[in-house]
């Protein structure tokens, strides 16, 4: 059963029925929220996650329900990936090549969200340094590992509307800072990344895709305070009652990874490759900025898709 799922769905809804034994995922982020959510629906239908986390021991406490309602041979793993340093992120890379197990999917769930103006350790500015840069250099260096028929699924977010790319001062050195600034321009290249990967590799049965969870109350929003929540919420049914879309609905953590799922294990590769994804189903272009559904232009746009590769493999002085 591939539908119809939406905005309510959860994972253990579009997995239903679905048989994952054999299968090997690879999640980044499961010390909490989405990553342990998608895991556990992962593993309770077979699948065997490599669950990629920075803090280990938290990540061994976060993820005890994945091992509790692991099925059919399911199970996980976990690995040491820290997402803003680079020298973590080849050290992971490295050690899953020499080990040499391929996987059917690779979810980058890991991120940031509208922090404080900060560096990676490498120097870049946080989000577009953990949220792209972190994964760019990991999924490209274990691309080899990802079985023909295989996918790439990268979280990104109605965030993306925020921001496009700058590939001009990605470090903001010369453009003012605001969190979510940054941040979208994180999620763009989330979009765009997936957009690039799947071209690069859909001949060889590799597809990628880049979903939106969702809004969801997780540890990703630490920085934000109650009253920038509140007036986040604020301005989104502002502009939903001005185009007669209902308000807005905090969706719970099954429900905010189910989107992950379905493009990962349940929706048509063709359908899904090189698209942005919603509450399950593949958005439409939007550029009414009065709607909060869809995908603003640039975010799928080809050309920014190879430029934004360019720029990565030069800030990252690696080339794939």
């Amino acid at each position: 059963m591939t539908g119809p799922f939406g905005e309510t769905s959860t994972t253990d809804d579009v997995l239903e029925g679905v048989d994952l034994s054999g299968k090997r995922v690879l999640v980044t982020g499961v010390s909490a929220g989405l990553g342990v959510e998608t895991a556990r629906a992962l593993a309770a239908h077979g699948a065997h996650v490599v669950g990629a986390a920075r803090n280990l021991e938290k990540a061994r406490k976060a993820t005890e329900p994945v091992r509790a309602a692991a099925a059919n041979g399911g199970g996980i793993e976990l690995v040491e990936l820290d997402l803003a340093s680079l020298a973590s992120v080849r050290a992971c890379a490295d050690a899953l090549i020499a080990a040499g197990e391929p996987f059917d999917v690779v979810i980058a769930n890991a991120g940031v969200m509208a922090c404080p103006k900060s560096f990676t350790a490498d120097g870049f500015e946080t989000q577009f340094g953990t949220n792209h840069l972190g994964h760019f250099v990991l999924v490209n260096r274990i691309a080899s590992l990802i079985k023909p028929g295989g996918r790439l699924v990268n979280l990104a977010s109605a965030g993306h509307r925020f921001s496009d790319v700058d590939l001009d001062d990605p470090n903001f050195e010369h453009t003012p800072y605001t969190e979510f600034g940054a941040y979208g321009r994180s999620k763009t290249a989330n979009v765009l990344f997936a957009v690039e990967f799947d071209r690069r590799h859909k001949a060889r049965g590799v597809r990628a895709t880049a979903v939106h969870p969702g809004g969801i109350q997780t540890e990703l929003a630490r920085y934000m305070t109650e009253d920038l929540v509140n007036s986040l919420v604020s301005s989104i049914n502002a502009a939903n009652e001005k185009s007669g879309a209902a308000p807005f609905q905090w969706k719970t953590i099954p429900q905010g990874a189910a989107t992950s799922v379905w493009a990962a294990v349940v929706a048509p590769a063709e359908e899904v490759g090189g698209l942005y994804c919603e509450d399950c189903h593949v958005a439409e272009i939007q550029d009414n900025d009065e709607l909060r559904s869809g995908v603003r232009r640039y975010a799928l746009d080809p050309d920014n898709a190879e430029a934004l590769w360019a720029k990565s493999e030069e800030m990252v002085g690696e080339t794939f």
